[in-house]
Parts: C-alpha cells; structure tokens; sequence
C-alpha cells in the first residue's frame, strides 16, 4: 500500500489540485450542480491561492496521485483586496471576451451570491485577531482516513512557527463532516449568519459560518498530545 504524503505545493500540481477543487465544489459533488464552466470556478476560486500564496499551499499524495489539498493566505484584509483585483483584472477580461461557457447555472449563483453579499450574510471575522485563512479538501474516495485534519495540523504549525495570532475559515452547517473536523481540532464558532441562497436551493435554512482557532493555543495543546 502507497504511503499517504503532505508536502508543499509545486507548480506541477496545479491541474490536479483544480480537478479535485472543481470534482468536489458542490457539497461534495461536482461544480456544474451549480456554474457551467470548472475553468471559471477554479480562476475564480482556486487560482489565487496557488499563484499569490504558493508557499502557504499544501496537497497529499497516496503514491503518484494528488488526494486532496489545503489552500492558505496570510493577512488577510490584504489577500482580499488582492483576490478583487485578481477577479477585477484577471478573471473578468476573460469573461468579456467569451473565453468561459456563461449558461443560466452561473448567472442564478452569481446573481445569487451577489444577494448574499448585499444582504451581509458572510459572517464577520476579526481579520487582526485572525490574520490568516484556510481552505482545504480531500478527494470523496479517500475521506475518513484523516487526511483533512493531518493538512490542517501541517499549516497551522506553519503559522505558529511564524508567530501568527489566529486562522480562520468559512463554511456552512450544511457541511456537517467538515464542521465536525474542524471544532474537532479546536476551531470555535465566531460568527453565524443565515444564508439565503442555498436555504432556497435546499429548501431548508442553511447557515453561514465563520471558524476560528488561536495559534498560541494550539501550538499549546499539540505541544502537550507529543509529550
């Protein structure tokens, strides 16, 4: 049996990592549940990370395949205007130009998430307190073999290594197995608010959430589970 390996991200990890981003998107299940085109998705979504916060990204290998990955940023106030003018002078060009498929899926979750932006149902993250972010995913076929919380342990001693306060990440009560993960590693709920467009896709409420974890007190607790 091949030996499950994390290590840091090269270049030439780029198109599995978009395969297993667009593969999942969907709770799980693939993009087109909801955008046409998983070029778009990953340009929008996924591109950034690997371009502007390479040395923050890590994937696992089980032999010569990509299994899953984490994405990461630091500063995060600065990696948001950042991302907007990688969608303002990268992402949307190519848009204009007709360089995507565009079909009623997108323009319904755009315009949708576009509501969800106006209504304020992101839920508020102290970005000084929690100055990095995350983001990870595991392939369906290789979940439950903690997979997911061996990448999270490896950024988040990256970061404490390197005096960082906080992470944080977004998410939403629907995805019950990462919110179990990840309270399970010692994030907290710091804020949650309801959210309108999959609440109607679903047609039950869905929550936004915001989690976070202390680097101090994490690197604390670790530092006890090893002695």
């Amino acid at each position: 049996m091949a030996e499950i390996k994390i290590r840091p991200y090269q270049a030439s990890d780029q198109q599995a990592v978009y395969q297993i981003a667009a593969d999942t998107a969907f709770f799980g299940e693939p993009v087109e549940a909801f955008m046409d085109d998983r070029r778009l998705f990953c340009d929008l979504f996924i591109s950034y990370y690997l371009t502007a916060n390479a040395q923050y990204c890590w994937v696992v290998e089980d032999g010569a395949q990509i299994v899953g990955y984490l994405l990461g940023s630091t500063e995060s106030p600065i990696r948001s205007r950042r991302w907007q003018q990688h969608i303002l002078y990268q992402v949307l060009p190519g848009v204009l130009k007709g360089h995507y498929h565009i079909g009623m899926r997108t323009i319904r979750y755009a315009s949708g998430m576009l509501a969800s932006y106006l209504r304020g149902e992101e839920p508020p993250v102290d970005k000084a307190a929690y100055p990095a972010h995350l983001h990870v995913n595991v392939r369906e076929n290789q979940r439950g073999k903690g997979i997911g919380a061996k990448l999270i342990t490896t950024y988040l001693l990256q970061l404490a290594d390197q005096g960082l306060q906080g992470v944080y990440l977004h998410t939403t009560n629907h995805n019950q197995a990462a919110c179990h993960l990840y309270e399970k590693l010692g994030f907290q709920v710091l804020s949650q608010r309801p959210n309108g467009y999959w609440s109607h896709w679903f047609g039950f409420p869905v929550d936004n959430r915001s989690y976070g974890i202390k680097l101090d007190q994490f690197k604390a607790s670790a530092a006890a589970e090893n002695r």
